[in-house]
This record gives C-alpha cells, sequence and structure tokens, in this order.
C-alpha cells in the first residue's frame, strides 16, 4: 500500500515542484521583508498551485470529481 501512495507526492512532478517552489518563493520574500504586495501576491500564487494540485490528485487515483460535469 505504501508504494502506491508514493508517487502521489512526488516531488519531482511538475505541479508539486511548482507549488512548493511559489510556497518557498514567498517565504523567502517574507523573510527578505519584501512588500506586502510582493508577499501576498506571491502567497497567492502558491496557494493556485495547492489548490490545483489537490484537485488534480484525486482524479488521478480515479476518485470522481464532484465539480467536473
Amino acid at each position: 500500500m505504501a508504494k502506491a501512495l508514493l508517487p502521489i507526492f512526488d516531488a519531482q512532478d511538475p505541479l508539486m515542484a511548482s507549488a512548493l517552489d511559489a510556497m518557498k518563493l514567498c517565504y523567502e520574500a517574507m523573510a527578505a521583508n519584501r512588500p506586502e504586495e510582493e508577499v501576498e501576491r506571491l502567497r497567492l500564487e502558491g496557494e493556485s498551485f495547492w489548490k490545483a494540485l489537490s484537485e488534480y490528485r484525486p482524479r488521478m487515483m480515479g476518485h470522481p470529481s464532484p465539480t467536473l460535469q
């Protein structure tokens, strides 16, 4: 069972890598005291990647999507 779940959390997946990179940029901007607008933009970008990832993964596993017709 564990082997079947490992590909779901693969950091080499392009969508997962984009989500991780976006959040990393956001945290780096916060640490560097970048303007609030820039930090918020980066946060929203990261959040959108995570939302896409959370909607994509269950469909990839064969679960029906309640939002798709």
